[in-house]
């Protein structure tokens, strides 16, 4: 069964949050628990056990770890039981493939071949279920003895997919008083309306791009078709990810939770370094919290700085997908990220015309070491990117066509990338509460209109 995450939430919501409003207030967060386990169900009803599995695992690991309380070496092995449990799932479903892929590359049939399919968000609920866990034993929170309200948690429909990946901390006191505001219900309705339109409307038109020039073959293309199609994937995948993670704001506002905020207008960005604060803002603070700081941070030493650098950027790349094509990408920004530490950050702060520059191409060519898997594929594409090419005569067409089709869509996708689409929005149409509602009425048309006519409608982190 194909599932459409998009499609289903926006058939799925009034339900869920009717159901959620009438009950009483004990009551809520178990109709939560019910409505995300029935949405997660019914996208893959044969990986449900697993998370159920996960959340109580962790649940009465944090309890044990209270009632030993006195004992680290209990504790100790109860965070281990936990991290054993939930990594575990995670590598078996995600990775184990791919690990005997590449053994079996140097001793040939020595593994049997596994190819599982990976349960629907089991990267996010993995890494939210495990900083409770984690909290617990640091002694930062005290574990919650409700495990409806732990399963309520973890189970959040909204980001169950993609996330954004949400702190128990972030949320501990919304899930015991439910307070629901007419502002929360306005601001919620407002941000799910427009990260709809962000993903329905923008990444899915200009995703079609990609799909096509992936179609046509790299081999067949120029180099500035090949520019284009690489900015065309850009945009797409911000506003694909960012449009879902601002709809599960949306949502969560609407059920009386505050998400942390997931994207802050990365491409604004003037450095690698100031990309990774504003992009999948969630995930960068929990590689901090839990990876980059416990393993010294940059206290020890320029040498373990660049060490724990590389650490913690080849394990983003591995979250991302099992692929070579991740680790890759993920150590083109570590080398990056320490470049800049080490060297030009400050040339990247005196010019504000280079820096665009170069976030730009750095940005796009590191993006095509994420689309594309095969490294055959995405040697030939960036030779098309960096070795001029002109159309052949064998080539089907050329740049001009694709600007034709998709010149309106990408020059829109850039204007709403930027910081002063989201400026100009704040401050001349927030401010005019019956303009900003007419629009948002015009963009909840829209997309319903390009959902209901389209049968294109990809999810680019759908399966992480």
């Amino acid at each position: 069964m194909v599932f459409s995450s998009t499609l289903f939430i926006f058939q799925f919501l009034p339900v869920a949050l009717i159901l959620y409003y009438i009950v009483p207030k004990k009551a809520k967060n178990l109709v939560l628990v019910i409505v995300s386990l029935f949405f997660y169900s019914w996208g893959e009803f044969r990986y449900f056990p697993i998370m159920i599995a996960t959340i109580a695992v962790n649940y009465y690991c944090a309890l044990g770890m209270e009632w030993y309380g006195h004992k680290k070496g209990v504790r100790k092995l109860l965070l281990a039981a936990a991290l054993v449990v939930s990594f575990g799932f995670l590598f078996v479903f995600k990775y184990l493939g791919f690990f005997t892929e590449n053994i079996n590359f140097f001793l040939p049939d020595l593994l049997p071949r596994v190819n599982l399919v990976l349960p629907l968000g089991i990267s996010f609920y993995t890494f939210q279920t495990l900083s409770y866990t984690i909290d617990v034993y640091k002694r930062k929170i005290k574990p919650d003895s409700n495990i409806i309200d732990i399963a309520a948690f973890v189970a959040l429909f909204p980001a169950l997919i993609a996330g954004p990946i949400v702190r128990y901390t972030d949320i501990a006191k919304e899930l015991k008083e439910h307070r629901i505001t007419a502002a929360g219900l306005d601001d919620g309705m407002e941000d799910f309306i427009i990260g709809l339109a962000k993903k329905v409307i923008i990444a899915n038109n200009i995703g079609a791009l990609w799909t096509e020039i992936e179609y046509l073959g790299f081999d067949s293309i120029s180099t500035g078709l090949a520019w284009l199609a690489a900015l065309g994937f850009s945009l797409q995948i911000y506003f694909d990810f960012s449009g879902y993670s601002q709809m599960a704001i949306g949502i969560g506002k609407m059920l009386g939770f505050n998400f942390p905020k997931n994207f802050d207008n990365p491409y604004s960005s003037r450095s690698v370094t100031e990309f990774w604060r504003r992009w999948h803002m969630t995930l960068g603070s929990w590689f901090r919290e839990y990876v980059y700081f416990p393993l010294g941070g940059s206290r020890k030493g320029n040498f373990r700085t660049v060490l724990n650098l590389f650490i913690v950027w080849a394990l983003t790349g591995l979250w991302h997908g099992a692929s070579w094509n991740f680790v890759l990408w993920g150590l083109f920004f570590f080398a990056l990220l320490t470049i800049e530490k080490f060297g030009i950050q400050n040339t990247l702060d005196k010019s504000k015309v280079f820096s665009r520059i170069y976030i730009i191409v750095i940005l796009i060519v590191g993006w095509m070491l994420f689309a594309i898997t095969d490294f055959g594929d995405l040697l030939t594409f960036l030779t098309k990117m960096f070795v001029p090419t002109f159309i052949t005569d064998d080539a089907p067409v050329g740049i001009i066509y694709y600007l034709r089709n998709y010149a309106v869509i990408i020059a829109i996708g850039c204007w709403f990338s930027t910081k002063f689409s989201s400026e100009f929005y704040k401050n001349k149409i927030r401010t005019r509460r019956v303009l900003r509602n007419a629009l948002l009425v015009v963009l909840f048309l829209l997309s319903v209109a390009y959902l209901v006519d389209s049968t294109y409608n990809p999810f680019l982190y759908f399966r992480f």
